[in-house]
């Protein structure tokens, strides 16, 4: 239990960020750092409205932490597909990195929004979000115990976030309606493959927590990947409880660019 990482305020940064992460992507070459992406940005004065300051976190605090990490696969991944696949497919990959990322929001996802869809509601309010924060609180799994005016910031970003990246619709009335929200066969094949490149087995691969994100458990994932199979990219065997994959990309890269090619 003391492993868990606990919630940090870090989604405070930047919720979505979908159209700003767009824009850095574009400016962003391999092997930049946080803080050259940070001079690099600022020369191009593409963010007119935004103060120097307000840049530097962005990309420090919410850019750098989501898609930086792990060699910067996840911006090496999203720059190469990010003007070819659906917007839609990329604003999920950009919510699967920021879930990652943001433990809060994750477990957000997972402990609200999906029970909630699943018993057929209709919308989350500002008090279901304030109540999973409270309690979050309470239970020990924040960085320190927040006060009450972090307690509902924290709760506003969580509802802002799942807005940016499709899961709820527009504040109306202290809530926010549940929106459908399904992930598709171009974020099913990022994350399976990235999940076998990081070497986890192909049965354990289906129960990881990642799917759960999008509201899958392990059977559910096992028939996306079988769909994933009839475009060509796997080959899967199921029996007895046993689930074998042939991978056919051989990297991250080489997936990014056969996506690339539609």
């Amino acid at each position: 239990m003391n492993n868990v990482p606990k919630y940090t305020t870090q989604l405070q940064a930047g919720l979505g960020i979908v159209p700003e992460t767009l824009k850095l992507l574009a400016v962003w070459e391999p092997n930049m750092t946080g803080n050259d992406l940070v001079k690099t940005a600022l020369a191009t004065g593409d963010f007119p409205g935004m103060t120097a300051r307000r840049l530097r976190n962005l990309i420090l605090e919410a850019f750098r932490p989501r898609y930086l990490v792990d060699s910067a696969m996840p911006a090496r991944l999203l720059k190469a597909v990010s003007g070819t696949i659906p917007r839609e497919d990329f604003r999920s990959l950009c919510f699967l990195f920021t879930c990652r990322a943001n433990m809060v929001l994750a477990d957000f996802v997972r402990e609200v929004y999906w029970p909630a869809y699943s018993s057929g509601g209709r919308s989350i309010s500002k008090a279901d979000s304030l109540r999973f924060v409270s309690s979050a609180v309470s239970d020990g799994r924040t960085t320190s115990r927040w006060s009450e005016s972090t307690v509902i910031r924290v709760a506003r970003y969580l509802l802002g976030a799942c807005a940016d990246f499709g899961l709820l619709g527009p504040m109306k009335g202290g809530a926010r309606a549940l929106s459908t929200f399904r992930i598709t066969p171009n974020v099913v094949s990022v994350l399976a493959h990235d999940l076998h490149f990081r070497g986890i087995g192909d049965n354990a691969l289906l129960r990881n927590t990642d799917w759960t994100l999008f509201g899958l458990e392990p059977e559910d994932a096992l028939g996306e990947l079988k769909r994933l199979s009839l475009r060509g990219e796997l080959i899967v065997q199921s029996a007895g409880g046993i689930t074998q994959v042939s991978w056919k990309h051989k990297s991250m890269e080489e997936l990014a660019n056969v996506l690339s090619e539609g």
